[in-house]
């Protein structure tokens, strides 16, 4: 099944001028500074400003996937329940699914393979992007919602497990470095 069938597809909030931060501003804007190389969203350093009125149905939920349409990563971040007031700013493509669950569809977008079909599919020379109209028409696998609630918790257990090991690989760098010092002083004449 296509995307565009899954899933809205539009493009981020058009910002008609130079973002400023107003630290009394009632919303977040979602940069693509604001998602880490682990395609998690952190809001909390991001542009606040004043939404005009009569615009909140640019107001994220949760659920909502917001990819990358330029750059050398075309990564998805998953929105999570609580990020409060905030809305995706272009060239960010929004993703709203419908049909399919977003833990799912997330990692299907972040999956190496359907990275590889997607640098396929970018377009421009010296900034690669992909357009909304051409992310409609990756085609996604549609397993059953069990096998897509599944498929999700795998994932997002095997995100953990990989941060776990790189706390460890930190934490023992650590330990290393300080038994070392340590030796390195007692053995000092």
């Amino acid at each position: 099944m296509v995307l565009g069938k899954l899933a809205e597809v539009q493009m981020g909030y058009p910002f008609r001028s130079r973002l400023e931060h107003d630290p009394k501003g009632d919303v977040a804007v979602v940069q693509m500074k604001d998602i880490d190389d682990a395609n998690l969203l952190h809001t909390e350093e991001a542009i606040r400003v004043a939404l005009p009125k009569g615009k909140t149905h640019h107001l994220l939920r949760a659920g909502d996937l917001l990819f990358r349409s330029r750059g050398r990563s075309n990564g998805a971040a998953q929105v999570q329940p609580g990020v409060g007031p905030a809305v995706l700013a272009a060239p960010m493509l929004l993703i709203r699914p419908h049909g399919v669950l977003p833990d799912y569809l997330c990692w299907y977008l972040n999956a190496p393979a359907t990275q590889a079909q997607l640098a396929a599919l970018s377009e421009g020379t010296s900034v690669r992007m992909i357009s909304a109209e051409v992310l409609k028409t990756l085609e996604v696998p549609l397993p059953s919602l069990a096998a897509q609630e599944r498929i999700g918790q795998a994932a997002a257990l095997a995100e953990q497990e990989q941060a776990l090991l790189a706390r460890i690989t930190t934490l023992r760098q650590r330990l290393t470095t300080h038994l070392l010092m340590k030796s390195a002083r007692e053995t000092t004449p």
